[in-house]
Protein backbone atom coordinates (compact mmCIF):
# COMPACT_ATOMS: atom_id res chain seq x y z
CA UNK A 1 0.00 0.00 0.00
CA UNK A 2 2.64 2.60 1.01
CA UNK A 3 4.48 1.94 -2.63
CA UNK A 4 1.05 2.27 -4.99
CA UNK A 5 0.58 5.41 -2.36
CA UNK A 6 3.19 7.08 -2.90
CA UNK A 7 3.85 5.88 -6.23
CA UNK A 8 6.98 4.50 -5.88
CA UNK A 9 7.67 1.44 -8.16
CA UNK A 10 10.17 -0.67 -5.58
CA UNK A 11 9.01 -4.36 -6.39
CA UNK A 12 10.80 -5.07 -3.33
CA UNK A 13 8.34 -3.84 -0.81
CA UNK A 14 5.87 -6.14 -2.82
CA UNK A 15 8.26 -9.40 -2.24
CA UNK A 16 8.76 -8.68 0.98
CA UNK A 17 5.46 -8.80 1.46
CA UNK A 18 5.21 -12.09 -0.12
CA UNK A 19 8.29 -13.69 1.65
CA UNK A 20 6.44 -12.80 4.93
CA UNK A 21 4.14 -15.77 4.17
CA UNK A 22 5.32 -18.93 5.72
CA UNK A 23 4.15 -20.90 2.81
CA UNK A 24 5.87 -18.48 0.09
CA UNK A 25 8.24 -20.31 -2.29
CA UNK A 26 10.17 -19.28 -5.47
CA UNK A 27 10.44 -15.92 -5.07
CA UNK A 28 13.77 -15.95 -6.20
CA UNK A 29 12.56 -16.71 -9.80
CA UNK A 30 9.89 -14.23 -9.25
CA UNK A 31 8.61 -11.94 -12.34
CA UNK A 32 6.49 -9.02 -11.17
CA UNK A 33 4.59 -6.40 -13.22
CA UNK A 34 2.77 -3.35 -12.28
CA UNK A 35 -0.22 -2.37 -14.35
CA UNK A 36 -3.37 -0.24 -14.80
CA UNK A 37 -5.75 0.07 -17.42
CA UNK A 38 -3.32 2.07 -19.36
CA UNK A 39 -0.27 0.63 -19.40
CA UNK A 40 1.58 -2.35 -17.67
CA UNK A 41 5.29 -2.20 -16.88
CA UNK A 42 7.37 -5.24 -15.76
CA UNK A 43 9.71 -4.23 -13.12
CA UNK A 44 11.34 -7.74 -11.98
CA UNK A 45 12.22 -10.18 -13.80
CA UNK A 46 13.45 -13.82 -11.89
CA UNK A 47 14.23 -12.45 -9.14
CA UNK A 48 15.81 -10.05 -10.23
CA UNK A 49 16.28 -5.83 -10.78
CA UNK A 50 15.32 -5.06 -14.48
CA UNK A 51 15.23 -1.98 -16.21
CA UNK A 52 12.24 0.06 -16.71
CA UNK A 53 10.85 3.04 -17.70
CA UNK A 54 10.32 4.57 -14.42
CA UNK A 55 7.93 7.19 -15.42
CA UNK A 56 5.51 5.00 -17.01
CA UNK A 57 5.60 2.53 -13.76
CA UNK A 58 4.53 6.35 -11.51
CA UNK A 59 2.31 7.02 -14.40
CA UNK A 60 0.39 2.99 -13.23
CA UNK A 61 0.93 3.72 -10.23
CA UNK A 62 -0.85 6.89 -9.94
CA UNK A 63 -3.75 5.41 -11.35
CA UNK A 64 -7.03 4.88 -9.48
CA UNK A 65 -6.74 0.91 -9.82
CA UNK A 66 -3.74 -0.62 -9.87
CA UNK A 67 -2.66 -4.58 -10.18
CA UNK A 68 0.07 -5.78 -9.28
CA UNK A 69 0.86 -9.52 -11.08
CA UNK A 70 3.47 -11.70 -10.23
CA UNK A 71 4.24 -15.30 -11.48
CA UNK A 72 6.49 -17.34 -9.23
CA UNK A 73 6.99 -20.47 -11.52
CA UNK A 74 6.21 -22.72 -9.11
CA UNK A 75 3.18 -24.76 -9.32
CA UNK A 76 0.11 -24.18 -11.28
CA UNK A 77 -1.93 -22.44 -8.50
CA UNK A 78 -3.00 -19.39 -9.13
CA UNK A 79 -4.56 -16.50 -6.52
CA UNK A 80 -6.06 -13.35 -6.33
CA UNK A 81 -6.16 -10.76 -3.34
CA UNK A 82 -7.70 -7.26 -3.50
CA UNK A 83 -6.07 -4.16 -1.40
CA UNK A 84 -8.02 -0.47 -0.75
CA UNK A 85 -6.58 2.81 -0.01
CA UNK A 86 -5.10 4.03 3.05
CA UNK A 87 -4.45 7.49 2.30
CA UNK A 88 -3.72 10.69 4.39
CA UNK A 89 -8.04 11.18 3.89
CA UNK A 90 -9.27 7.54 4.84
CA UNK A 91 -7.32 7.40 8.23
CA UNK A 92 -8.16 11.34 8.66
CA UNK A 93 -12.07 10.04 7.53
CA UNK A 94 -12.34 6.97 9.75
CA UNK A 95 -10.42 9.39 12.60
CA UNK A 96 -12.90 11.90 12.64
CA UNK A 97 -15.96 10.03 14.04
CA UNK A 98 -16.90 8.49 16.24
CA UNK A 99 -19.48 5.04 16.93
Amino acid sequence: KAAIFGADANWGRVLCALGSVEEAKGLEGADLWFASEKARVMVCEGGCSKTFDEAAARMILEESKVTIEVKLDVGKESGLAWGCDLTYDYVKINGDYRT
